[in-house]
């Protein structure tokens, strides 16, 4: 961080059941960011409610709010902050120590621990934009068939990249009917709009601020994390194409060729639609609606030239 922020009060709050409970055992790496960050450390976090509710408490008398472990954890910090009304006021800094870290990677905090503690101690504070999903705060989101995965994985009992992968047999049962996407305040290719309606038989929409799903899939490439914009993608094939050209999609090079969107606010209609966040399901609905939170919170990021790539060239 700066001189200015060195002085600032930290809490750091520790998901000890992230990266298969490797924080219970490193003693080296609790001493070094005790000496990084010196602080407050909530390490007793367990279910998302308890997180939350220790994200509001460290919020009264902190000036940075540290999330340690994998996107879950991050989600429900934010969330915390948010409940505690202190966005305008906190800093926010990840520490990845999971097994996702779509989140990290959005922003090139490396995903060794010790090198983002040092990356976070001098670190850069910039706006950053996030969106709210009925009520929550959210990086990303999806409607269709990713959602649909996500909810068997997390079903599972099987973790990490192999219960993702046991669970891409719902990919191929995903019910693929008409939806409605109303897009407010926005653009596309043909140029920028007030209000537009399409339709669509997407298997899957994509609704982020950031670049990626976990594992490093670079599922929303032209995200920009404070244009201001939902970024919305449409992916309108079925599963079987889907599955195939799945490494193109991997690496974002396919959603070039799809129907792109960027708008301030998108409501989503149809027949019970599958619906997770942060990777987290919400359930089926019929309705759903995400509002862009433009400059929601001040984020430390690296003072690297590969992490202000992440933002628009004009807030450089």
């Amino acid at each position: 961080m700066t001189e200015t922020m060195k002085n600032l009060k930290t809490a750091c709050l520790i998901n000890p059941r992230a990266a298969n409970s490797k924080w219970m055992r490193r003693k080296f790496l609790r001493a070094y960011l005790q000496k990084k960050l010196p602080g407050e450390v909530c390490d007793g976090l367990g279910d998302k409610k308890t997180t939350v509710e220790r994200t509001v408490a460290a919020c009264r008398d902190s000036d940075v709010i540290v999330a340690m472990g994998g996107d879950g954890t991050i989600a429900d910090t934010l969330q915390g902050i948010f409940e505690a009304g202190r966005q305008g006021d906190v800093l926010f800094g990840v520490i990845p120590f999971g097994s996702g870290n779509a989140f990290r990677k959005s922003f090139a905090i490396p995903k060794n621990p010790l090198r983002a503690i040092d990356r976070l101690a001098e670190g850069i504070a910039r706006p950053i934009d996030l969106m709210e999903v009925e009520g929550r705060v959210a990086a990303f989101a999806s409607v269709g068939a990713t959602a649909r995965v996500t909810g068997e994985k997390l079903r599972g009992t099987v973790q990490g990249v192999w219960g993702h992968v046991l669970a891409g047999r719902r990919l191929f049962d995903t019910p693929i009917g008409e939806k409605t996407i109303e897009l407010y305040d926005g653009f596309d290719m043909s140029g920028p709009f007030d209000a537009r309606k399409v339709t669509s038989n997407f298997l899957d929409c994509i609704v982020a601020k950031t670049n990626y799903f976990g594992y490093s899939w670079n599922v929303a490439p032209k995200a920009v994390v404070d244009d201001g914009y939902l970024d919305v993608t449409l992916f309108e094939l079925g599963p079987l194409k889907y599955a195939l050209l799945f490494p193109l999609i991997y690496f974002g090079i396919y959603q070039r060729h799809l129907r792109h969107f960027k708008a301030k606010r998108v409501v989503i209609s149809g027949r019970a639609l599958p619906i997770q966040f942060n990777g987290e399901f919400l359930g089926d609905r019929d309705r759903v609606e995400f509002r862009v939170l433009p400059r929601a919170i001040r984020m430390v990021c690296p003072p690297t030239r590969r992490a202000q790539k992440r933002f628009q060239k004009a807030s450089s």
